[in-house]
């Protein structure tokens, strides 16, 4: 991990986006109207292990010395990619979830060669125990978002985006622990905003922007296996809400806002309806934020960030 002194910049998106550019895919936008309006799609949910959490996971890992042996604490998502990337590069990693992880999200960690280890009924307790199992010699604890190199990784969905639709002004996106939020905001680099959306009832990043600070909150969302992170991360925290003292400063525009789990699901629904795009409740928490009117821009685009679900043929 660079140091804390290190401040985050465009630069090591670029950079991130060349270091794994052999192993990650560059996936589509879609452009499409609804509702007799205008919108992109970036469809990360194409990407291999089924989130853009591959980003973050394969910059990290190039980023830093040989490790061996690579630990991760995960609601799924991350898991997963942590998972996928080290089989890409030959390494060997495990995995920690909390018991509560969907069936669909553990089986594909394990099929993608981890170690997989319930523990506890949160992200954060799995964390914990994570944390513990690192520190022993010649494992590294892979962080899923309070880690500059994840943030520069997740980053790269952005700089795709605006490198195949330069006039993009607004991009949408689904927050757990920020760093995909921090990633767009470091890409956009002060020329457009991000809108940063939760679920009403897992809102880390809206509760630390109205404390000042990073605090607890409460986790209770239909999309909690995506977004369940309990505190927002302090490197998030940092990018996002524009402090100059510290690393990471942005001086971008973002805007935090909140959606009901009713809209999450009616959003889910309604991108399989329209556009037949089968995602998971998190990957459509963006638009439900534009749906309801809430995603400013003459041209927004928003993150389909993951799809790791079952899904039945009816």
């Amino acid at each position: 991990m660079k140091s804390p002194t290190h401040t985050l910049s465009a630069t090591d998106v670029h950079a991130a986006a060349d270091r794994i550019r052999p192993y990650a895919r560059r996936t589509p936008l879609l452009d499409l109207e609804i509702d007799d309006r205008r919108v992109l799609l970036k469809l990360e949910h194409l990407q291999r292990g089924g989130s853009f959490k591959l980003r973050g996971a394969l910059n990290a890992i190039l980023s830093g010395a040989p490790d061996d042996h690579l630990v991760a604490a995960s609601g799924g998502n991350h898991g997963l990619a942590v998972a996928t990337a080290a089989s890409l590069l030959g390494v060997s990693a495990t995995v920690y979830v909390p018991t509560t992880v969907p069936a669909a999200k553990a089986r594909r960690i394990e099929a993608a060669g981890a170690r997989l280890v319930r523990h506890g009924a949160t992200f954060a307790e799995a964390a914990s125990a994570a944390s513990d199992a690192a520190a022993r010699p010649g494992h590294r604890f892979l962080h899923p978002y309070d880690d500059p190199d994840v943030i520069a990784g997740q980053g790269t969905v952005a700089a795709e985006i605006l490198a195949d639709a330069p006039d993009v002004d607004a991009i949408a996106v689904a927050v757990g622990g920020g760093g995909l939020a921090a990633g767009t905001a470091l890409a956009f680099d002060g020329e457009g905003r991000v809108v940063a959306v939760e679920p009403e009832h897992c809102r880390c990043l809206y509760d630390a922007l109205a404390a000042g600070e990073p605090v607890d909150s409460a986790v209770d969302s239909v999309a909690a296996s995506a977004t369940g992170a309990s505190r927002v991360g302090e490197i998030p925290f940092d990018v996002l809400s524009g402090h100059p003292d510290r690393p990471g400063h942005s001086a971008h525009d973002v805007s935090s806002v909140l959606v009901s789990d009713e809209q999450i699901l009616r959003a889910r629904d309604r991108l399989w309806e329209e556009c037949r795009i089968a995602v998971e409740p998190a990957a459509a928490v963006a638009f439900a934020a534009w749906l309801a009117g809430q995603v400013p821009g003459d041209r927004p685009c928003l993150i389909v960030c993951g799809a790791n679900a079952d899904w039945v043929a009816g």
